[in-house]
């Protein structure tokens, strides 16, 4: 049985992370052949949906095209800084592309795997079913909405995860020389490009592309850094993504000491407080 699959990477990468667990892209799809091995279904297609901006993500779109998944860059509102972006966006890009396969494409597969936990999507579940489709919703334990579980199969699909890849990282551990490393950076050129920022995170900590996600995560859900948009007319978009140190967060104050002051100075230059 020909099967297609969309992926609301986002729903499900939350879902486990909630659970303590990080979900890569070699995992999911370690596991999604898994499913289709046990399942009969052959797999001519996998649609994925996401806000690669998000700092969780970072370079998971290229490996994810790497191994011939077809992603789709919706940028959405981040969870851990208020950005002013679009709510559900990735929702809604999946569903008008999924339906548009579901008429165009008709006689190409049999049957759809929807990865989400979203109930939002319960109307397009409907509509694959009217078309005389088979469809599948696999999604994360505790994090499925109770309008899919009729139309998932029993069991846990992401159990692989749970037998050896907790999360070991503690980001904190590295907070105080996350804030020297910027710090450094901050005072040695005009702005901290968050591309810039990770790559010195991860050569001077010592720390692996998703360690050093899981610190800009941390450190920006607990106020310690700051990320906005910057006008640079040298830039082709003529914006890039930045970091700031939050410099009203009280342990950076103490990290910083007295160089705050200097760094205080860069950023009324910047036009940035």
């Amino acid at each position: 049985m020909k099967a297609i699959a969309f992926v609301d990477y986002e729903n499900i990468w939350t879902g486990l992370y909630e659970q303590g667990y990080e979900l890569t892209p070699e995992v999911l799809m370690e596991i999604l052949q898994q499913y289709v091995k046990q399942n009969n279904y052959v797999l001519i297609a996998i649609y994925l949906y996401a806000n690669f901006d998000r700092e969780e993500f970072w370079r998971t779109q290229t490996s994810f095209e790497k191994i011939n998944v077809y992603t789709r860059h919706v940028y959405g509102k981040n969870n851990f800084a208020s950005t002013g972006l679009r709510r559900n966006a990735a929702d809604v890009e999946l569903i008008l592309e999924a339906q548009e396969i579901l008429l165009t494409r008709t006689p190409a597969f049999d049957a759809i795997l929807l990865l989400t936990g979203d109930g939002d999507f319960l109307p397009l579940v409907r509509k694959i079913r009217a078309w005389g489709k088979e469809i599948k919703v696999i999604g994360v334990n505790g994090s499925m909405h109770h309008d899919l579980q009729p139309f998932s199969d029993p069991g846990d699909f992401f159990s692989l995860l749970t037998q050896d890849r907790q999360l070991e990282y503690k980001a904190e551990k590295d907070f105080e020389q996350g804030i020297l490393v910027l710090a450094r950076l901050q005072l040695s050129m005009a702005y901290i490009a968050s591309t810039k920022a990770r790559a010195a995170l991860s050569e001077q900590l010592g720390l692996t592309t998703s360690q050093v996600k899981e610190l800009i995560r941390q450190a920006l859900k607990e106020g310690i850094l700051l990320e906005q948009e910057f006008a640079d007319s040298s830039l082709k978009i003529g914006k890039t993504k930045i970091y700031l140190l939050n410099l009203e967060n009280s342990f950076v104050q103490e990290v910083l000491g007295s160089s705050i002051e200097e760094i205080r100075k860069r950023y009324e230059k910047l036009g940035v407080l």
